[in-house]
């Protein structure tokens, strides 16, 4: 059975998947981006197939030593995916991004898609039934915010997400808290309805490393999918692989 490494670059951490076929069998987070690092992980788990999506600027070094020892593809917007991007400059699309939609055709094809992407910042990512990646919307994520009040105000402290907060916050924490994270829940679910008077039937699916604080505040129906980017990820490598 084929083992793929699915490496995960993104702002706060490095993370490679690892599927046995098609199924997940390990989640790593990288002590960091080093051909040392790769090296080790190529050792432990012997891949045949490896994939790239990165919005850092890495070494590149990493990049020879998977492709001299797997079918390695780095994905841009230049790859062949199973699904378009009819926008104006597809080039500024970015990789995480790709995988993430890629991710809900996978599971949901010939349907509409909404994907939140729950990271350093907020994504919307809407594709339609055709596989045609129409594009979203980004605005700023939870730690983001965070460290905005902090950094922009003489006072405001640098407050850690936490679930529990009461709406109506008894100290300048539980104040942070709550403006933070339920104006957020707020948004996505606004978002939602909004995208909602403009189609009627898709689905929500919503990912990313901070998913769990929002999943108790949303009004809307979602599917959780803490994995998407990674399922995304193994097939658009698979989609590779077969047409060389």
């Amino acid at each position: 059975m084929e083992t793929t490494l699915c490496f995960d670059f993104g702002n706060t951490r490095l993370k490679c998947a690892i599927f046995e076929g098609e199924q997940l069998k390990d989640l790593v987070v990288l002590a960091d981006g080093t051909v040392a690092t790769i090296e080790g992980l190529i050792q432990q788990y012997k891949p045949t197939l490896s994939i790239l999506a990165s919005v850092i600027h890495h070494d590149e070094a990493i990049e020879g030593v998977l492709a001299a020892h797997t079918r390695f593809h780095k994905l841009t917007y230049s790859s062949k995916i199973p699904v378009n991007s009819p926008v104006g400059k597809p080039e500024t699309i970015g990789a995480d991004r790709l995988a993430l939609v890629v991710g809900a055709v996978h599971m949901f094809p010939n349907q509409h898609n909404l994907v939140i992407g729950l990271g350093s910042c907020i994504t919307f990512n809407f594709v339609n039934k055709f596989s045609e990646f129409l594009g979203g919307s980004i605005s700023p994520g939870l730690e983001m915010r965070f460290r905005a009040m902090h950094e922009f105000t003489a006072k405001l402290p640098l407050v850690k997400p936490d679930w529990n907060f009461p709406l109506i916050g008894y100290d300048t924490r539980t104040n942070m808290l709550s403006g933070v994270i339920l104006g957020m829940s707020k948004e996505i679910d606004g978002m939602i309805d909004l995208y909602k008077e403009k189609y009627t039937d898709f689905n929500v699916l919503l990912t990313g490393g901070d998913m769990n604080f929002f999943l108790p505040h949303l009004k809307n129906n979602i599917l959780a999918e803490p994995y998407l980017l990674y399922k995304g990820l193994y097939a658009i490598s698979q989609h590779n692989a077969e047409l060389v």
